[in-house]
């Protein structure tokens, strides 16, 4: 190995005496020469076995041909060059990913999970209210008027809310539903109240009362008085009434109750010598009824305008 190592140190001259067949002699003299000047004796065979394999290129390097291993191998072995760029990359990315999850992400889905939970929460408290609660109100009032009734009309309009709000219901409509159960409500303070019926007069009426010429007869007239429901408390209430002409329903402190012309015009003579009426009474609703009754003659019929 040793002889070798001298030959390809010499690279050029060896080459040069190789290339001229029947030299090996020469060859030979002229590495013993240079270890003889380096005082090292070294016998002939083991410079022929130098020189023989430096012809066969025994311990020469052959650098291996590209493949993929090869390709693996340079790049591990270069790994002092991109290994540390790379892992700052990396780490660069990482940290950018787990901001992105956290900041962003995370934060996302926790707000749509919030989304979800609470679109079912309240679907949840929609079908409870559809299926439980306005049912159970509706029914409860129904038996609230109806207890309290003590006339066949105010039974059958409890009946006829409940069903339409118990439909209502059954059909998905919540505000439907829940529309009847206000009527079942108000239906019952109505049937529970009771009132008297007043002509209205003094510095805050205008008027006491009004007629209309109907225009289905120009002949004729429709005449009302001007009333208001009042309790035993005084306190005017607000009641429901259904107007002749557009056969609108309201609830109102004040309206135009239809009575005949005889009544009409008892009332105005009443009230022409002092501006009051003495008999401003003209009928009453006592608890537990829907539909008031009068002391006058009346053939029913309200006014809301005049």
């Amino acid at each position: 190995m040793d002889v070798v190592d001298t030959l390809r140190h010499r690279d050029q001259m060896v080459l040069r005496e190789l290339d001229n067949v029947g030299k090996e002699k020469q060859l030979i003299d002229r590495l013993r020469e240079i270890y003889t000047a380096q005082g090292i004796e070294v016998p002939d065979n083991i410079l022929r076995d130098g020189v023989k394999a430096l012809e066969e290129r025994r311990f020469s390097y052959t650098p291996p041909k590209t493949s993929l291993s090869v390709r693996l191998a340079r790049l591990y072995v270069s790994r002092s060059r991109w290994l540390k760029p790379l892992g700052a990359g990396l780490a660069a990315i990482t940290v950018g990913l787990l901001g992105y999850h956290y900041g962003v992400t995370k934060p996302a889905a926790a707000k749509a999970e919030a989304q979800r939970v609470e679109f079912a929460e309240q679907a949840e408290a929609r079908r409870v209210d559809l299926t439980e609660t306005l049912p159970a109100k509706l029914e409860a009032l129904r038996d609230a008027v109806q207890d309290a009734a003590l006339d066949e009309d105010a039974d059958r309009l409890a009946e006829t809310y409940y069903q339409d709000g118990i439909a209502a219901a059954k059909a998905g409509k919540a505000d439907t539903a829940r529309s009847a159960v206000e009527d079942l409500t108000l239906l019952e303070r109505d049937i529970k109240a009771a009132y008297e019926i007043r002509i209205v007069y003094g510095p805050n009426a205008e008027r006491s009362g009004v007629f209309r010429i109907p225009d289905a007869d120009p002949s004729a007239r429709n005449y009302y008085l001007i009333v208001e429901a009042v309790d035993a408390a005084g306190r005017r209430l607000e009641v429901p009434v259904i107007s002749e002409e557009d056969q609108s329903r309201q609830r109102t402190k004040r309206w135009g109750q239809r009575v005949s012309e005889a009544v009409f015009y008892a009332v105005a003579e009443d009230k022409s010598d002092d501006q009051i009426i003495q008999n401003a009474v003209i009928g009453m609703k006592p608890s537990g009824y829907y539909v008031p009754v009068y002391s006058v003659e009346t053939p029913g019929g309200a006014l809301l305008e005049w």
